[in-house]
């Protein structure tokens, strides 16, 4: 557990699902208690049960959250970006003030022209696996934070998220792997899951057995660096019953398919 009590204080300007994935999954982890959570929404009632959730604080404006915290995280919709920061604008470029952007296509250059000179900022891309402590961060590698903010962004975040940081113009790819993958991650367990029934096997069953498998997949992955493909070939004995659901995929497009998704996204 992080040390709670020098813990750097998080608001939230915007508190939809994937604010609250992140402020969820920082509680959950034991990274950051309730208390030290700050978030403004459009929706008063609606946000007030979602902080109270947590333990956390609503406020009812932009002002507020931004003079509780030390990292302001902005978690609206890219096109009301600028018009939900100009009221705080001066405030954010105070000293001990640091904003952290989750907003899908607003990178470091956006940011230069919105806030205010000297504003400490930094651009990522969330994923909701953070709500669970499994997350990944992608962070744009030009950012203007100091060396003691971005420790503690990373020392914070580390926690629940694997971070990984990629040039600008990659932002929008490393969302479409991460950010948009878990759609297709969860299409395919469900899938997994209804061939599963197809073939006799209670639903819940199956869909426990495709999550752990599809979880202890890319464990492995990350924690041996083993090349998907070896993976794969580990799997698949001559003449055995993997190669064959291998050549089907192959034989529908399965690669094609993905790859295909990653396009339209970036397209």
């Amino acid at each position: 557990m992080a040390d709670q009590v020098n813990a750097p204080t998080l608001g939230f300007i915007g508190f939809g699902n994937m604010a609250q994935a992140m402020a969820k999954g920082l509680v959950e982890a034991g990274a950051l208690p309730g208390t030290r959570i700050y978030a403004t929404a459009a929706h008063f009632d609606k946000l007030q049960a979602s902080t109270a959730a947590l333990g956390a604080h609503a406020c009812e404006d932009a002002r507020g959250v931004v003079k509780a915290s030390d990292f302001v995280v902005v978690a609206v919709k890219p096109h009301l970006v600028a018009s939900v920061l100009e009221p705080v604008r001066d405030a954010l470029a105070a000293p001990g003030k640091a904003v952290i952007s989750v907003a899908a296509g607003c990178g470091f250059d956006f940011y230069e022209g919105v806030l205010a000179p000297g504003t400490h900022h930094l651009s990522t891309i969330p994923n909701t696996p953070i709500a669970v402590g499994a997350g990944v961060v992608a962070c744009e590698q030009r950012h203007s934070l100091s060396e003691g903010e971005l420790a503690a962004f990373e020392d914070l975040f580390g926690q629940v998220a694997l971070i990984e940081w990629v040039d600008g113009k990659l932002l929008s790819t490393a969302s479409a792997i991460a950010g948009c993958g878990p759609a297709f991650a969860a299409m395919f367990l469900e899938t997994l899951g209804d061939a599963g029934v197809k073939h006799g096997l209670p639903r819940a069953a199956a869909y426990r057995l495709a999550a752990q498998m599809m979880m202890g997949t890319a464990k492995l992955h990350l924690e041996t660096g083993t090349h998907p493909g070896a993976m794969k070939d580990a799997v698949c004995s001559p003449g055995g019953t993997t190669i064959k659901g291998v050549a089907s995929l192959e034989k529908d497009a399965f690669r094609g398919a993905v790859i295909n998704a990653i396009d339209a996204i970036e397209g």
